[in-house]
């Protein structure tokens, strides 16, 4: 019996345009060589101390990105997933700025709107669906989406962020009293965000024991009242 086969995939999730995109990469061997795919790779027993590790190596490795909010999602197996036999993949999902994709050094990472992808291998579908489900299910009631915004924003970018997630608008006085319990962000005293059409806004970062933890909600981040 040949023995099975053991990786991990990454679901690396942007924002780009205001819209959630997924980030993919062009295999380079057989099985789908040349087909769009999440980040993944073999375990490597000797290096990787468990499957988180070896996602934050792949991460680096295919796509440079050595910093960013990792979670595991679950794991996928079986008989029928792969083509060269019975697999398991541990898979992740990780939420990024988007400045932290380098497209010029690493033009081989391709972007695509979360709602427009067609023709993943292997289950990748699968896994993707997991995640956007698990993502946006998360940032109705957690800090989750505050990992896509960089190290500073406005709070109408963050409200844009997490409608961006949710797929609907949140009520503006309902955001910012929730965001409030959450207590997870801290006003950069003398910085605000100039040279739009709406008056300077302040500018916020994330506090640092909140960066690779959520905080929750009680209530719903994506109700109207």
């Amino acid at each position: 019996m040949s023995p099975i086969i053991c990786t991990v995939d990454v679901v690396l999730l942007t924002l780009h345009d205001a819209s959630l995109h997924l980030a993919l990469l062009k295999r380079e061997h057989a099985p789908f060589a040349g087909v769009l795919a999440l980040p993944g790779g073999y375990i490597h027993a000797e290096e990787d101390s468990d499957t988180r590790d070896a996602a934050l190596r792949t991460l680096r490795e295919k796509t440079g990105i050595g910093s960013a909010y990792l979670e595991q999602l679950e794991t996928f197996s079986g008989p029928g997933r792969d083509p060269r036999g019975w697999s398991l993949s541990v898979a992740y999902y990780a939420l990024v700025p988007s400045r932290l994709i380098d497209h010029e050094s690493r033009p081989e990472v391709v972007l695509r709107p979360v709602d427009q992808l067609q023709g993943l291998p292997f289950d990748h579908p699968r896994i993707v669906e997991a995640a956007l489900q698990r993502v946006r299910n998360k940032s109705s009631y957690s800090s989750l989406p505050v990992h896509l915004c960089g190290e500073t924003f406005t709070l109408p970018r963050l409200q844009g962020v997490y409608e961006a997630i949710l797929g609907e608008p949140i009520n503006k006085v309902s955001f910012r009293r929730k965001i409030e319990e959450l207590d997870i962000l801290e006003a950069i005293e003398g910085q605000l965000e100039t040279g739009k059409a709406h008056r300077p806004a302040q500018l916020y970062r994330l506090k640092k024991q909140y960066r690779q933890h959520l905080a929750l909600t009680d209530r719903g981040l994506n109700s109207a009242g």
